[in-house]
């Protein structure tokens, strides 16, 4: 459903014109300052919409009638998310109901006033989950470990039950795209799986539909935001204060990747939506038992030595071999 994708392009087109202040010449520096400032937030809120809505539309991600839960922890993505979709729905075709929920988690010094505080003045219906998570982690997870896996899966089923009392039917995550790549390193890396963080799933008990409509946002991206609108940042006294996980180390290497090579994580990216089962090695996704010779020219068989992400980026180069004797 590509509705949404065409409000957010609405949007976009939509810019707000910084207001006009009179300029003399002791104030003309700081006032060109101030309006490309506008101008950068303003490109940059039209950006998030648009990626925001590409993900939905290509996802169907939100249909007509649903109640969208948000899953609002405190941090910058869950904020942007909240943000982004009241935006979106303010122009969208379809009517489509938002209530953003938080799981009061009871870690130590958790300012419980703010979000409700937040989502107020916001006007947003929400719904706060008080459970002493914190507790179980801590009791249960040795000192040194990371809590991660336990905490995910004690707030995932929470969250599942709250979505059903709700009458929820979507559930939507804060993800990013660097979450999903980091998610995809820390399978293979890890894991031995070929296995990302899709942008819309089942949930484990069958009941719900989880959706991230930030998928293709990058997390740069929703940093300056979160700086730009100045919202209230909650840290997270569990996996935040953790150094060893190694899910930074990913990042530190897909930073690094980015530093040296611009354009490789895009491209990384990219190829989890552009996947050839026949030239990868699950039996469960492709039948190689019963492969057989067809006679037939086939545009998806074995090209996969003279395709042109496989060349050197210089023709001259010593160790470039040909494949075609005619070239």
């Amino acid at each position: 459903m590509n509705d949404l994708l065409e409000h957010a392009k609405l949007a976009e087109d939509a810019s707000v014109a910084p207001d006009a202040t009179p300029a003399t010449p002791a104030t003309a520096t700081s006032v060109k300052q101030a309006e490309k400032i506008a101008y950068e937030n303003n490109k940059l809120h039209k950006r998030l919409c648009r990626l925001t809505g590409q993900a939905i539309g290509d996802y169907n991600m939100i249909e007509d009638g649903d109640k969208i839960m948000v899953c609002l922890s405190g941090g910058k993505d869950s904020y942007a998310l909240l943000d982004i979709l009241l935006t979106l729905r303010e122009r969208a075709p379809i009517h489509f109901d938002i209530i953003a929920v938080n799981l009061d988690q009871k870690q130590p010094n958790f300012p419980a006033d703010v979000l409700p505080a937040y989502l107020e003045k916001l006007g947003v219906a929400y719904h706060i989950e008080n459970q002493d998570t914190y507790s179980i982690v801590k009791r249960v997870v040795p000192e040194g470990k990371t809590t991660c896996a336990l905490c995910s899966r004690l707030r995932r089923g929470i969250l599942y039950r709250v979505a059903t009392e709700l009458g929820a039917t979507k559930i939507a995550l804060g993800h990013h795209r660097d979450d999903i790549l980091e998610t995809f390193f820390l399978n293979m890396f890890f894991g031995g799986k070929l296995k990302g963080m899709p942008p819309k799933l089942q949930s484990d008990d069958g009941k719900q539909i989880v959706i991230r409509p930030l998928a293709y946002v990058k997390e740069a991206d929703l940093t300056r935001y979160a700086e730009v609108k100045e919202f209230p940042i909650i840290p997270c006294d569990l996996c935040g204060s953790q150094e060893n996980l190694q899910r930074k180390q990913i990042k530190g290497l897909m930073r690094e990747w980015e530093k040296k090579f611009p354009g490789r994580v895009d491209n990384i990216f990219a190829s989890l939506s552009t996947v050839a089962p026949s030239h990868l090695m699950d039996r469960n996704l492709f039948d190689f038992a019963n492969l057989k010779a067809t006679g037939i020219a086939d545009a998806d068989g074995d090209i996969a030595f003279d395709e042109d992400p496989c060349a050197t980026s210089n023709p001259t180069a010593q160790n470039v071999i040909s494949l075609h004797p005619a070239d």
